[in-house]
């Protein structure tokens, strides 16, 4: 037993010193040596070691003129492995330190498209596609010239038909259990919200039937003008009595 614990006491040191050293073992390449591994990484389709020798390189040359770029890279390899949270922290990061650069707006289309991945069925939690929404409209506010907008507004019309659609779901699955109250408030919140998307003419249409259900021919009359007036040519407007 004594000569185990000798054993351990003189085999702690060798290895405090071990891990010593590789906590500190510093990259000693050069930025065009670490950008070349990162870009033949890249090229293999080797994105996740990419995205480790690009962060390299903003991490050993934070002051250089491509730190800004090799977060870009980062994310973008990032995003292109599937890996959507590390390509939305690194953005983060570029915002934080790069808030003025010229990337910003493909910054802020990259979390768009990082959270808009992640949006998946109609009937569940629409999260993701609020905050993809919210990252596109950021793009077109503050960059509506920009290379991305165009594409960002065209994501923000699908983003809103799914919202709208989830709405919708919710609101005929209440219809079918006649339970008025709660279809038709989902209803008007599409009218409201949602207004140019494909969801919007059906929402009217619902709309006239369920206060028709409950009584209320005045407002059902009043959401049947409203989608006569503003979608004539409609197949739910042909559908009114």
């Amino acid at each position: 037993m004594k000569k185990l614990l000798l054993y351990i006491l003189c085999l702690t040191p060798l290895l405090y010193a071990c891990a010593k050293t590789d906590a500190t073992k510093v990259d000693n390449r050069t930025l065009p040596e670490i950008y070349d591994a990162a870009y033949q990484k890249l090229d293999k389709k080797d994105y996740t070691t990419a995205v480790s020798e690009f962060q390299n390189a903003e991490r050993n040359f934070p002051s250089s003129e491509w730190a800004a770029d090799a977060l870009a890279m980062a994310a973008y390899s990032a995003y292109l492995d599937g890996d959507f949270a590390g390509a939305l922290t690194i953005t983060d990061r570029f915002m934080r330190f790069h808030p003025g650069h010229d990337d910003v707006p493909y910054i802020l289309y990259l979390r768009g498209m990082s959270y808009y991945r992640q949006v998946s069925d109609v009937r569940r939690e629409p999260g993701m596609s609020m905050m993809a929404m919210n990252a596109f409209q950021q793009l077109v506010d503050r960059f509506p010239n920009s290379t991305y907008a165009d594409n960002a507004r065209n994501k923000i019309l699908i983003l809103k038909n799914y919202v709208a659609g989830k709405i919708m779901y919710s609101a005929r699955r209440d219809m079918a259990a006649q339970n008025w109250p709660s279809a038709i408030n989902q209803l008007q919140t599409i009218v409201t919200t949602s207004a140019g998307t494909v969801m919007a003419p059906e929402a009217l249409f619902r709309l006239t039937e369920a206060y028709t259900a409950i009584g209320l021919p005045d407002q059902a009359r009043g959401y049947a003008d409203m989608l006569r007036l503003n979608y004539p040519d409609d197949v739910w407007t042909k559908k009114l009595k």
